[in-house]
């Protein structure tokens, strides 16, 4: 087991490519009820069909500012639930760029102890560019690289995940896009001595997450969890979270994006299967303390299917 952990790891790791400028997946503050959009391992870990909707506003009051909505479905299969399937469509709006991500995600999972369980993940999909130039406040009207607009530009990925967890305990390692994309304008180009004009550059996105619970009390408990995003170009993101879940029913949080943001959070476990979710970002950089940012929100809503011989008696806290 430890060899094929191991193996799986290297792996993981060893597709990095080519360094350079990096465009950053969307990022979310309330990230522990998202896993499935950057490790497809996680599909099907709660033991439940899962259904989680979720909108992000950031920078408010900016024009052009980013606005992020995300849709994930996963659930186990079979009545071992050693399969995991999963399903994530994004749509990221940042500018004149609107893009489309959609994954379809696999995991299985190994039973390694009495309580711990490491799955393995794979994704499959691919993203929707679209770039409206007319949108920007060009210096040159007549410049032909901002002549043509990009309409539905395909570019498909692949991704790979490792999840390992028990009830109080996760660590998860993943690559949801290896497949790096350099979107161009052609037409720009002709006759031209470059070979291409580069609009935007996708670059490899690496995850590394991780989360503890501990029981305060019978009716409290606290867990701290941490999420590291790499892009190579970009500087290192690190999330550090801290949620106290109250009577199983309203969850209380706060968080810190490193050289970035404070967050607040809330959560309410309406019913056994509905819960509802909010999150405040502040920015801690100089495009927070300007009057045309409003700060961070971002709203989430989250659905589970119960079968009667596999209801959780406890909500998850993960």
């Amino acid at each position: 087991m430890n060899r094929l952990l191991t193996i799986f790891m290297l792996a993981v790791l060893g597709l990095i490519s080519n360094y350079g400028n990096a465009q950053q997946d969307a990022q979310y503050t309330q990230y522990m009820y998202n896993t499935i959009s950057v490790n497809p391992a996680y599909a099907g870990s709660r033991g439940v069909m899962s259904i989680m909707g979720m909108h992000r506003s950031q920078w408010v009051g900016l024009d052009g500012a980013p606005r992020t909505q995300t849709l994930t479905l996963n659930t186990p299969i079979g009545d071992n639930n050693r399969v995991g399937l999963g399903l994530s469509i994004v749509n990221d709006e940042i500018g004149p760029t609107d893009e489309t991500y959609f994954g379809v995600d696999f995991s299985y999972t190994i039973p390694t102890s009495e309580r711990g369980k490491l799955s393995f993940g794979l994704k499959a999909g691919g993203h929707l560019l679209n770039v409206d130039f007319q949108r920007l406040s060009q210096f040159d009207i007549n410049d032909p690289n901002f002549e043509n607009n990009i309409d539905n530009k395909l570019s498909p990925n692949v991704g790979v995940g490792l999840y390992y967890h028990t009830d109080r305990f996760y660590v998860g390692l993943s690559a949801p896009n290896l497949l790096e994309t350099d979107h161009f304008d052609e037409e720009a180009t002709v006759g031209s001595n470059d070979s291409s004009t580069f609009i935007a550059e996708e670059r490899i996105n690496y995850y590394l997450i991780a989360g503890h619970v501990f029981d305060l009390s019978d009716s409290v408990k606290f867990k701290p969890a941490v999420l590291s995003k790499l892009v190579f170009g970009a500087p290192l993101q690190v999330d550090v979270s801290a949620n106290f879940l109250l009577y199983d029913k309203l969850t209380l949080g706060v968080a810190y994006r490193w050289s970035a943001a404070f967050s607040a959070m809330a959560g309410f476990q309406v019913s056994d299967s509905l819960m509802i979710g909010f999150a405040y970002d502040k920015e801690t950089t100089e495009l927070g303390r300007t009057q045309f940012n409003d700060g961070s929100y971002e709203v989430m809503l989250r659905f589970e299917l119960f079968r009667k011989y596999n209801r959780m008696l406890t909500p998850r806290f993960f």
